[in-house]
């Protein structure tokens, strides 16, 4: 079967979110290790959301028109060769990174090496670890390599699209979205923190919210899919290419809102993301940036699965009161970044793609 065409600009749009993540998390460390919850980029976690609603819209736009001809095994075997791989590598990486600081968890306590063994045993299977197995202490579902708990859901969020969410007609499927919106903010009012960043954590709470994110985003992107698929929009020029990718960092850089914080999340992953998606999916590339727009798309998994290690280390540091190589404050998470972006490149480059066409001939 041939392929269908890629939406070239939501590809980007991906990388976008990809990049404003590593950066997210860069800020992260500085305002923590500094005791100040304002870090610059405070909801940079939305990102997590906008990918969600994304691969809903790219997973609907593939595949809804070919449960006739593809089985559930058939569509778990391409989801497990499009995202596997890389969990692997996001784990390898981390357990290469937690021993060469020492197997120490936060509190600073050795962990021994066959607990580590056993993290990164399920981790290569996408398993959270709980209780003895967090090795890093901060009740993280994946403590080796943090975002991975987003990959967990993505997996769920696939396996529930097999079994049953592509079966479903457009209103049912509009009306799960009404509904799950209204849980996420209803659950995010009850917990009272003021925020939608749950997910994360192996407590029961946080995998509850993280597990009503997915809810929402995917069938989302499922439904714009659909609709956009009906409607059939006449494209736009290249123009929007940068004024989505400008909207989702601003979006994403929008500071502290305070009491409002909360509410502008909900409009962000209901109204804001879902609307750059639909004019993104409208958008034409050609030359130049359609190669970049092409570029984005492809590192973004590789940068997105492997830089938290490198986070991992530069918290320490900061923890530690180190300079690595006699570095400057600001010149440390410059090249901590750069060093992701490339990393993940060469990973990609050399790794992700030829392990996935080679998986795929077999």
């Amino acid at each position: 079967m041939q392929s269908k065409p890629h939406y070239d600009i939501l590809d980007a749009l991906r990388g976008v979110a990809a990049i404003a993540v590593v950066c997210y998390h860069l800020f992260e460390a500085i305002a923590f290790s500094a005791g100040d919850p304002e870090q610059k980029m405070i909801h940079g976690f939305l990102a997590v959301d906008f990918f969600f609603i994304l691969s809903g819209f790219v997973m609907g736009y593939a595949y809804d028109n070919r449960w006739g001809s593809m089985s559930l095994g058939g569509f778990i075997r391409r989801r497990l060769i499009r995202l596997h791989p890389m969990v692997v590598m996001g784990v390898v990486i981390g357990l290469v990174a937690f021993v060469s600081q020492g197997s120490l968890r936060w509190d600073g306590t050795h962990v021994d090496l066959s607990t580590v063994l056993w993290c990164a045993l399920l981790g290569l299977f996408l398993i959270p670890s709980f209780g003895h197995l967090d090795v890093r202490g901060n009740t993280e579902m994946f403590p080796l390599n943090g975002p991975h708990w987003s990959l967990f859901f993505e997996y769920i969020g696939s396996l529930i699209y097999g079994l049953f969410l592509h079966r479903l007609s457009t209103r049912a499927l509009g009306c799960w979205v009404f509904v799950a919106l209204a849980l996420l903010l209803g659950n995010a009012l009850q917990m009272g923190e003021g925020h939608i960043a749950y997910g994360w954590s192996s407590e029961p709470l946080n995998i509850w919210g993280g597990f009503l994110r997915l809810s929402f985003g995917y069938p989302m992107g499922l439904l714009l899919a659909r609709l956009f698929q009906r409607a059939q929009p006449a494209p736009m020029d290249k123009a929007i290419f940068p004024l989505c990718s400008l909207a989702v960092l601003a979006l994403l850089c929008i500071p502290n809102l305070k009491n409002f914080s909360l509410y502008y999340q909900i409009l962000c992953v209901g109204v804001f993301f879902p609307t750059i998606i639909w004019l993104g999916a409208r958008g034409v590339v050609e030359g130049q940036v359609k190669r970049t727009a092409s570029l984005l798309g492809r590192i973004s998994y590789p940068l997105y699965a492997i830089h938290y290690p490198l986070i991992y280390m530069y918290i320490r540091w900061l923890n530690d009161g180190v300079t690595p190589f006699g570095m400057s404050a600001w010149c440390t998470p410059v090249s901590i970044f750069c060093t992701a972006v490339i990393a993940a490149y060469f990973i990609m480059r050399y790794y992700d793609e030829p392990l996935r066409e080679w998986l795929s001939r077999k």
